[in-house]
């Protein structure tokens, strides 16, 4: 039995490229509906409805104001609105949390971990102003902090590299179930 509409490359979950969103403006320019768009690019109705609504733009056409998808512009919000997606630092939330971070490590000589365990078990801050252990160490490694990985002696001891098998290592010499069957009478020295 046919299945006309079942593709074996799904492309869900996956956003519209530049090349894309030209063929849709050129179909739009030819009179396609939406639904025709997305049949021929392989993705959703409600894809297609929603980058038409982002890229039309007012033009004026022979003195009258229309709105009309243009590629460039439906590029221009994407690539806009990418900016602004993505969890947010907590670096500027939490600041007096990682300033007293900070403190304890450097007057302490304290891990990071132990640090943060204190703290936050001291319950001088909520639980929404503070940050986890890995995330701290992630802002050290990026250069949001004035503590570096020097600053962090076990850090530096910790061989963090994963261990390499090496699968193809040469053989050195002939193996020893290769040898002849005379040296299993052992009648020669050195048999």
């Amino acid at each position: 039995m046919d299945h006309p509409n079942i593709t074996t490359n799904s492309r869900k979950q996956k956003h519209l490229n530049f090349e894309e969103r030209v063929v849709i403006q050129l179909c739009l320019k030819d009179g396609f509906t939406a639904y025709r768009i997305a049949k021929e690019l392989g993705r959703p109705i409600n894809t297609i409805i929603n980058e038409i609504k982002r890229g039309t733009v007012p033009q004026i056409i022979q003195n009258k104001k229309v709105m009309v998808y243009l590629a460039d512009a439906g590029e221009a919000n994407y690539k806009r609105n990418r900016k602004h997606c993505g969890r947010k630092f907590k670096r500027f939330i939490c600041a007096a949390f990682i300033e007293h971070i900070c403190e304890e490590m450097t007057a302490k000589n304290w891990s990071v971990d132990a640090a943060v365990g204190f703290t936050i078990k001291s319950g001088k801050y909520r639980r929404e102003d503070t940050v986890c252990t890995k995330t701290m160490y992630h802002y050290i490694d990026l250069g949001l902090l004035e503590l570096t990985n020097l600053d962090l002696p076990l850090k530096l001891r910790r061989n963090t590299k994963p261990k390499r098998i090496r699968r193809h290592k040469m053989k050195l010499g002939a193996s020893i179930d290769d040898r002849p069957a005379s040296i299993e009478s052992r009648e020669e020295f050195g048999h």
